[in-house]
């Protein structure tokens, strides 16, 4: 190609100006989307080939559309997974929600004492009933479970010595290291026994004078059988009092239930079991097994809770006012024996009856609608609790199975996610399951229509 014909055919390409003009989504971001799809025909007419209007008009427009799709949306989750890190761990219900409008949209008493009128403590507020719901002397929130940890290590063991068992040196999701925040708080790590197998003696024999505290870490995301041995709570706890050494617990999923009431939760630790077990401090989560808002919570002894709230780093580790409000109405529900209205333990307590029910009525509004070649069937299936919590439970389960002859389930699933609320569901031997354990009832008919839309 002649440098006089290239330049011909650059000149025709059209202006970033009337490509935007052309696009509906604020100007800003039309301006960048004119501009890349511009790029992109620039380049592909100096590599000798041509392009014409419509098809640059038509790449602004997916990458316009890609960036929508890049905003944080709601989603619905038919996953089955119900605490799902990915999707926001779990939603929040009619109460929290109004508690977090409540104080959003006013001022509030965030830091002021209205009995005294003087400034107040922040974290006062979330106190008194996690002290009550607990059993511990006093608590603080910060926010997340991971800045719990670091904060409580970086108050109590900076410049000294922390003793972990090595099969508890865990990993967790977005890659949270034990001995990474061990080495960023300051303290310094000691592994004792093995990885599979650790015994009282060797917590014993690793205490010197160096020693700043016993820490516990519970595996929530993964299980250890065959030959293993693991040092029990109550038996660290009476060698750190007997040693006078802090025993130190993340328990990480926060689970205040009870298994009788939350059975497929049996054999997880409960916060409150491990405060009578008398751990000096205990960090957990405020969502997860809890089902509030993103929030790391610190519960103990009185004393080493009030240093852990004088450390600087609480100032950038710090909750704001609608967590806080959030925080609190979901322990409120607990305090009230309403925790069942709380979505985590409304999806997680469905019974599985009222699954099937709910599944048979989608497979035969779906099976009525003109889904193209689709073969819609009734599923029993199975969920799990998710995020980094309980590894292999599984909690019984309903939904549907969609296969098509002519589409794979994968391509089904992308249409889906890119409904105007993306449906995610899972893909199992190329069958498209909706799980309706994460769909609350007053959903189902958004789902069907969804679906419907999506793929008829």
């Amino acid at each position: 190609m002649s440098e006089g014909d290239l330049g011909s055919r650059l000149r025709a390409l059209p202006s970033i100006d009337r490509v935007a003009s052309r696009l509906d989504g604020p100007h800003p971001a039309a301006v960048a989307a004119a501009t890349s799809a511009v790029e992109v025909a620039r380049a592909e007419v100096h590599a000798g080939g041509s392009t014409t209007f419509d098809q640059v008009l038509e790449a602004a427009r997916e990458v316009l559309e890609h960036g929508k799709r890049k905003r944080l949306q709601r989603v619905l989750n038919a996953t089955g997974v119900i605490i799902h890190t990915n999707l926001g761990r779990v939603p929040m219900g009619k109460a929290q929600l109004d508690a977090v409008g409540e104080i959003a949209g006013a001022y509030s008493n965030l830091e002021y004492d209205l009995s005294d009128g003087r400034r107040g403590d922040r974290y006062g507020h979330a106190s008194a009933p996690l002290k009550l719901l607990t059993g511990a002397e006093a608590a603080v929130v910060v926010n997340n479970c991971a800045a719990a940890v670091l904060l409580t290590l970086a108050a109590l063991a900076s410049g000294r010595e922390v003793i972990v068992a090595r099969g508890e040196l865990i990993e967790i999701g977005g890659g949270f290291r034990i001995p990474e925040i061990l080495d960023t708080s300051g303290a310094r790590l000691i592994e004792v026994g093995t990885t599979n197998r650790t015994r009282l003696e060797d917590y014993e024999r690793a205490i010197s004078q160096e020693t700043a505290a016993l820490l516990k870490v519970h595996p929530s995301n993964y299980r250890m059988v065959g030959f293993t041995e693991s040092v029990e709570l109550a038996a660290l706890a009476r060698l750190g009092r007997a040693r006078r050494l802090p025993v130190l617990f993340d328990l990480g999923s926060g689970l205040l239930e009870d298994s009788s009431t939350a059975p497929w939760t049996r054999g997880e630790p409960t916060v409150r079991r491990a405060i009578a077990e008398q751990a000096d401090i205990i960090t957990f989560s405020g969502d997860k097994l809890l089902g509030g808002p993103q929030s790391g919570i610190v519960a103990g002894r009185a004393d080493l809770v009030a240093l852990i709230a004088r450390h600087p780093l609480i100032r950038a580790l710090r909750v704001d006012k609608m967590v806080l409000a959030a925080l609190e109405k979901t322990l409120e529900c607990y305090l009230g024996d309403l925790s069942s209205e709380l979505p985590l333990w409304r999806m997680a307590g469905a019974a599985g009856a009222e699954l099937e029910a709910r599944a048979r009525n989608l497979a035969q509004a779906l099976g009525g609608q003109p889904l193209a070649d689709c073969k819609v069937e009734v599923q029993e299936t199975q969920s799990v609790a998710g995020g980094g919590t309980l590894p292999g439970t599984e909690v019984p389960s309903w939904g549907v199975a969609l296969t098509s002859e002519t589409r794979s389930a994968a391509r089904m699933h992308a249409r889906l996610r890119r409904a105007p609320v993306p449906v995610i569901g899972r893909v199992e031997n190329d069958r498209l399951i909706i799980d309706l354990r994460t769909i609350l009832p007053e959903d189902d008919e958004l789902l069907r229509n969804l679906v419907t839309s999506a793929l008829s």
